[in-house]
């Protein structure tokens, strides 16, 4: 407990005369030096993980460390389809739908890993950006990258008898996109020939 002392505000204005010894007023402040308290381990929680790998290659420890530090694996899109309006609830019986279900989502979810991680490093190696959700960036999400293609559109159409392709919203960054995947952008320039060629038939 530390005293402070200060001087005490006369009640009545003008000076004080010279014999009168001046009011002192005493606080008393209560220091406290508190401690860092160390939790229980029954505060920290749990953490369930199934995995094939048996205790004589790692630890438990070592497990979380890297199930923690997935990053560009399925585990970012595990939570994003957690949210309701992702993925449309859906019921199976069987077993073997169950598995199969499961197993087509971890594909999904690698292909998005794989367009995500890609475009990135194309990205930074070639220091270029892409429109993202808040303005250009570097480091888009596979979500990002799908939805600026959403106005794109190849339209199909007839003139005497011959087909006619045109492309409508193709803009810099789509070619930056299919460049960074891997993808012919001859696919996005109408009435092109060869492997990402649509086939030219007419119109039902």
């Amino acid at each position: 407990m530390d005293a402070v002392s200060s001087p005490k505000k006369r009640t009545r204005r003008g000076r004080p005369p010279k014999a009168e010894a001046p009011e002192v007023e005493v606080r008393y402040r209560l220091v406290v030096h508190p401690e860092a308290l160390v939790p229980p381990e029954d505060a920290y929680g749990w953490t369930v993980l199934a995995t094939t790998v048996g205790p004589e290659v790692c630890t438990d420890a070592e497990m979380l460390q890297a199930y923690q530090e997935q990053h560009i694996t399925v585990e970012p899109g595990f939570r994003w389809i957690k949210h309701p309006a992702a993925i449309s609830p859906v019921w199976l019986e069987k077993p073997a739908r169950i598995a199969a279900l499961a197993r087509l989502t971890v594909v999904g979810l690698l292909v998005y890993a794989v367009i995500q991680q890609q475009v990135r490093l194309y990205l930074r190696e070639h220091d270029r950006h892409i429109p993202g959700n808040k303005g250009p960036t570097a480091t888009p999400t596979a979500a990002v990258v799908f939805a600026l293609f959403t106005p794109v559109m190849l339209v199909h159409c007839m003139v005497d008898n011959t087909p006619s392709f045109q492309v409508h919203g193709i803009q810099d960054y789509h070619r930056i996109v299919c460049d960074a995947v891997g993808i012919d952008q001859a696919w996005y320039q109408g009435g092109a020939t060869g492997q990402n060629s649509l086939p030219q038939t007419a119109p039902p």
